[in-house]
């Protein structure tokens, strides 16, 4: 028989390997075995959406007139939402008409916005360690080339904006933050965005703030939009991580309207949007908002996380693994232990496979996460607990 030599794309070659395939090959075999495996290496959260939101949307999928093609760009009465929640959870007042678009999640909306304004040989300024998408699928994608900013532990996990060559910030399109950070639960105050907005004025670059952990904050911190510094820029948010509805993909891109319509005209040539029926369930949760406080749908998620949080950071210290407490974000991100500390990210991610816990090497963020691993807080405290009692009897 005769077969077509089939060959991927110049781009398509560019993406690095997909590191985790072997990792996923070694939690195969173990379930194969019936290996009990915790898993804390995947941010998908284990609770369930808010009874609120799922009632709604039975009540919505129901409806005849919600099963129809929605508008790539989100339905106006999901628009008018996104804009009454910017408007009383930060004091931003948005045109819904121009200033406000939704995204199948904020994943396709990283991703598309580039495709809008990226040209080949265009330099990207993306975090590492961070989001892959911003990396490969935002920037090698569309033929652009990304320069790394470090994220450093000493400099508190956010980018030296001062270190970037002039000559790579004049070739600059597009900036990519992310705070509260994934993967490192890093955080900024407003002052670090004014900061970054200035370089963006006088390099004439836009910044996406990518923002999905803005409700996903600990104590007394409130995380911060860019757009109540400087709305020449863009935000993305969605309702995955706010109300435990990764699923559902359905999130929003707020702030400049040219940026906004080049990526409704991206959109309208790619997908019809998402269902009108999970819009209008998103709805409903957003308008639970009153104030900059998060309501009763969302702190109750967010106190169980802290309590999952502190049992982690607490036993990881007190077993000699040396960790800081996240102010943000339901990962907690800390460097290999020192006995460890020539061990690459990824051998030490399998040796805690062997003993059944999972957990994600740093390098899968980028070179500068490499010493480092990501916990995740997505699993009940007793499997917590569970965890921590094999990692002691590795580390001893």
């Amino acid at each position: 028989m005769f077969y077509i030599k089939i060959e991927f794309s110049e781009r398509v070659k560019r993406l690095p390997t997909y590191i985790f395939v072997e990792i996923e090959k070694l939690i195969s075999e173990k379930k194969k075995r019936g290996i009990d495996l915790i898993p804390l290496g995947i941010g998908d959260p284990d609770l369930s959406a808010p009874e609120l939101i799922v009632s709604e949307l039975i009540k919505q999928v129901k409806l005849p007139e919600n099963h129809n093609y929605p508008a790539s760009m989100g339905e106006e009465f999901f628009r008018e939402t996104v804009a009454r929640w910017y408007r009383v959870r930060f004091n931003i007042d948005l045109d819904l008409k121009t200033e406000i678009s939704n995204v199948i999640g904020g994943k396709e909306g990283v991703a598309n916005i580039a495709r809008a304004f990226i040209n080949p040989g265009d330099i990207v300024l993306c975090p590492n360690p961070g989001y892959p998408v911003y990396e490969n699928g935002a920037t090698k994608l569309c033929d652009a080339e990304p320069y790394l900013m470090p994220l450093l532990r000493e400099n508190q996990f956010l980018p030296d904006l001062d270190a970037i060559d002039k000559k790579i910030l004049r070739k600059t399109k597009i900036m990519y933050l992310n705070y509260p950070n994934n993967p490192t639960g890093a955080i900024i105050q407003e002052e670090f965005l004014k900061k970054a907005v200035d370089y963006a004025e006088d390099y004439n670059f836009f910044i996406i703030h990518d923002n999905p952990y803005s409700e996903f904050t600990f104590g007394d911190y409130i995380a911060p939009s860019i757009l109540q510094v400087d709305q020449n820029h863009v935000e993305i948010n969605s309702a995955s991580k706010m109300f435990n509805m990764t699923g559902f993909r359905c999130g929003w891109i707020a702030g400049n309207r040219d940026i906004i319509k080049g990526l409704r005209n991206i959109k309208s040539q790619i997908d019809s949007g998402c269902p009108k029926f999970i819009q209008r369930a998103v709805a409903k949760g957003l308008n639970e908002y009153k104030s900059e406080k998060k309501p009763d749908i969302v702190q109750k998620t967010i106190e169980i996380y802290e309590k999952r949080r502190d049992l982690l950071v607490k036993g990881l210290n007190e077993i000699g693994w040396r960790t800081d407490t996240p102010q943000a974000t339901f990962y907690v991100w800390t460097q290999i232990p020192q006995k460890y500390s020539d061990t690459s990210s990824m051998d030490f991610v399998k040796n805690l496979i062997d003993i059944g816990v999972v957990i994600t090497p740093g390098i899968g963020f980028g070179q500068y996460g490499e010493g480092f691993v990501r916990f995740t807080l997505t699993q009940p405290e007793e499997r917590i607990k569970q965890a921590l009692e094999r990692i002691k009897a590795f580390l001893n």
